[in-house]
């Protein structure tokens, strides 16, 4: 089997394309999200804690001196991603429970004995019932 024959059989498993389709899907959610909070929920958030955006949260480990730039660790854009974090998590997990509730009533609803199949069952038992008896 030559190489190329193999790693198409490989590519085009089902699992590794579903996989490959979950990646892209996944990571163009994570744009829509990220988006969501820092154009949406931020502004606001920063409203009401005074006007401060999150990514100006700074600690200086060390000044800027001359022309060498400062040190700093940038714990708000830390904080950003967190809460990106979070609210990605929160979507997914509600994604995935109304998925999981859709399921479960296509689950639930047994498809329904036809009457002819019941009857059949019905004659059978007899048949059986009859045949048992001295």
């Amino acid at each position: 089997m030559s190489l190329f024959k193999e790693f198409r059989d490989f590519a085009m498993r089902g699992n590794v394309v579903d996989l490959a389709v979950g990646v892209i899907i996944g990571a163009a959610f994570g744009k829509i999200v990220s988006s969501l909070v820092a154009n949406i929920i931020m502004p606001p958030l920063g409203l009401l804690i005074g006007g401060v955006d999150f990514k100006q949260f700074v600690w200086v480990l060390k000044p800027a001196e001359g022309t060498t730039p400062a040190v700093v660790m940038e714990y708000g854009a830390f904080l950003q991603s967190v809460f990106d974090f979070v609210l990605v998590a929160f979507a997914i997990f509600i994604a995935i429970k109304l998925m999981n509730k859709l399921y479960k009533k296509k689950e639930a609803a047994p498809a329904k004995t036809p009457a002819q199949e019941l009857l059949l069952s019905e004659i059978r038992d007899l048949l059986k019932e009859q045949n048992n008896k001295p």
